[in-house]
């Protein structure tokens, strides 16, 4: 059956996605090349790691919602969204193998008039100097003039209670004029407001400054973390001074490391990027390179407090609380934890963990022990981290049980716990 939208890719980006063109009313299909997705999204079950229940998932089917394998759907849509998952590969840049695969699905089978979207996470120019050519070339369909080919950059913050897909801005760059009209069409049944950027180029970089701006304002806030707890300074209580300035101020917070599907991207690496003399974003570059040795000062740390109570890391039993990246959620997606647990082990270190989003765990193809009784684990450890505050962790209690209490992100009362 032909179907208004047709979501790309059922990951963190497109299955939110899909689920608001549901609950607008939009008849939408959901396509993925992994099979195990669409079985689980069939089934009614909601995929691991994934932003949304099982609940939301029977909601969706109960509106029409249907996910499927088959290519031959892309062919009867009239509004097609990529969501394709775009990760920097090991040279730094995004690997686009994704965008291609379902670039190529697409192209096969694309009509006059559809409206082409991009939602993943790339660098600027790469819908109109990747996406459009591969379109263009398997559709036999001009782009702008045919059908339309626009960028809009994902915002979505899983987890956040208060800003979601309606309510949060969506920003648009089309191929040409009547490009941007038609994203700002369908767009405009999803959320509130629409805001048009003058290109693709342009509204693929908001993503670039979006993105950079949080990993380089962490990375300070990380520095400052080591600073402070070399002078003896409450860096906690610095920021919540802080952020009572009502301008030029936002508030940031150390932590163990940075996770999430947002990251950081520095042009420097990306193909043309020779145009621009010198490196064009040494702050990132610096930025990552902070972020990146945060796992291992967490680690030093760890070694630092056994030593003062007289224990070594090696043979040390250490809890570690929290492996998602991000509270009170089941994803995984480069959290700090994975390093952590890696680098303790090096040390000799015995590693179990608990997390109530994650039942199994597993770290360089080997299981890490969970806790089962989370007090019990806290209390034989010789060493608590928490790595992540989910709500579910009364921290107070924690604090009284653990031998000792290592806070990597400023969530136990003051004099409770070290913290980082």
């Amino acid at each position: 059956m032909p179907a208004d939208l047709a979501v790309i890719g059922l990951g963190h980006l497109g299955l939110p996605l899909a689920q608001a063109a549901v609950a607008a009313g939009i008849d939408t299909i959901g396509y993925d090349t992994d099979p195990r997705p669409v079985t689980d999204l069939t089934a009614g079950h909601a995929p691991l790691d994934g932003p949304l229940t099982a609940a939301d998932i029977r909601r969706m089917l109960s509106g029409g919602f249907r996910p499927t394998t088959a290519p031959d759907a892309l062919g009867r849509v009239r509004t097609a969204v990529i969501c394709a998952p775009a990760p920097l590969g090991a040279d730094g840049t995004p690997d686009l193998t994704a965008i291609g695969d379902a670039a190529a699905a697409l192209a096969a089978r694309l009509r006059p008039h559809t409206t082409v979207l991009l939602e993943s996470p790339v660098a600027p120019g790469t819908t109109e100097g990747f996406l459009r050519g591969l379109l263009e070339d398997g559709s036999g369909l001009r782009a702008g003039r045919d059908f339309h080919l626009a960028y809009s950059p994902g915002r979505l913050d899983p987890g956040n209670r208060t800003h979601g897909l309606a309510n949060t801005p969506k920003v648009i760059g089309g191929l040409t004029p009547a490009c941007t009209e038609a994203a700002a069409a369908f767009y405009g049944r999803l959320t509130d407001k629409v805001v048009r950027a003058r290109g693709p180029r342009e509204a693929e970089t908001v993503k670039l400054l979006e993105t950079n701006f949080r990993h380089v304002n962490i990375a300070l806030v990380n520095e400052m973390a080591v600073l402070c707890h070399d002078l003896g300074v409450d860096l906690w209580d610095v920021i919540r001074c802080a952020e009572t300035k009502p301008f030029g101020f936002q508030a940031f917070r150390p932590g163990p490391g940075v996770g999430g599907h947002g990251v950081a991207l520095d042009p420097g690496y990306l193909p043309g990027a020779g145009r621009t003399p010198g490196h064009p974003l040494r702050m990132v570059g610096l930025a990552r390179e902070i972020n990146s040795r945060m796992p291992r000062y967490v680690i030093q740390r760890c070694a630092t407090l056994l030593n003062e109570h007289g224990k070594s890391a090696r043979g040390a039993r250490v809890l570690l609380l929290g492996v998602t990246y991000k509270p009170d959620l089941a994803d995984r997606q480069d959290s700090p934890a994975t390093e952590i647990a890696c680098r303790l082990s090096d040390l000799g270190a015995a590693v179990s963990y608990h997390d109530p989003y994650i039942h199994d765990w597993r770290v360089r193809d080997r299981p890490v022990p969970r806790a089962d009784s989370l007090y019990e684990a806290a209390a034989d450890a010789d060493l608590t981290l928490l790595l992540q505050h989910h709500r579910t962790y009364d921290l107070q209690g924690l604090a009284v049980k653990a031998q000792l209490l290592l806070d990597t992100r400023g969530a136990t009362p003051a004099g409770a716990a070290y913290r980082l």
